[in-house]
């Protein structure tokens, strides 16, 4: 990615960032989030390159929300099955370690998905070697790499896949 691109791209996140943060838009406000974001993209342009983060697309976007909407919806899917198992002493519970695999490449990519586990009540990331993560799951529906990556990583990768392509 180019260098001004890179500036322009991390200026715009950094100053949605701001709108979200401040929900107003009075001349102030705006004036002081359009100076501080366009000094931090003078001072970190080129660390953001480094780090891995992909250029801002249509697509990415569009990709990024729906993520934010789905790793919500399933922690609340998950604190509404742990709660119940909490509850119901009678609902077995299973915990135990399971690996699952992923096809995610940039160890940014690896990180949200490993974040995005152990948002979910009931599944916890312990590490991330390579191409696999190891998850501490409350009740282990399957041992086999590859049922366990579908029941807990596919929900996810999916998306992160088109957004860190």
């Amino acid at each position: 990615m180019s260098k001004v691109k890179s500036f322009f791209y991390l200026f715009s996140v950094l100053f949605l960032v701001w709108l979200g943060f401040t929900a107003t838009f009075q001349l102030q406000e705006l004036a002081l989030g359009l100076t501080l974001s366009f000094l931090l993209s003078l001072i970190f342009y080129k660390t953001y390159v480094n780090i891995g983060f992909p250029p801002l697309g249509i697509k990415r976007f569009v990709f990024a929300l729906i993520y934010i909407i789905v790793v919500f919806k399933e922690i609340i899917k998950a604190n509404l099955d742990v709660a119940y198992r909490a509850v119901h002493p009678k609902i077995p519970i299973n915990p135990g370690i399971v690996i699952i695999r992923t096809n995610l490449n940039g160890d940014v990519a690896k990180t949200v998905l490993a974040n995005s586990i152990t948002l979910t009540p009931g599944t916890f990331t312990l590490d991330v070697i390579g191409d696999r993560l190891l998850i501490h799951w409350i009740n282990v529906e399957s041992k086999s790499e590859e049922e366990a990556t579908k029941l807990i990583g596919e929900r996810f990768e999916r998306y992160l896949r088109i957004i860190f392509a």
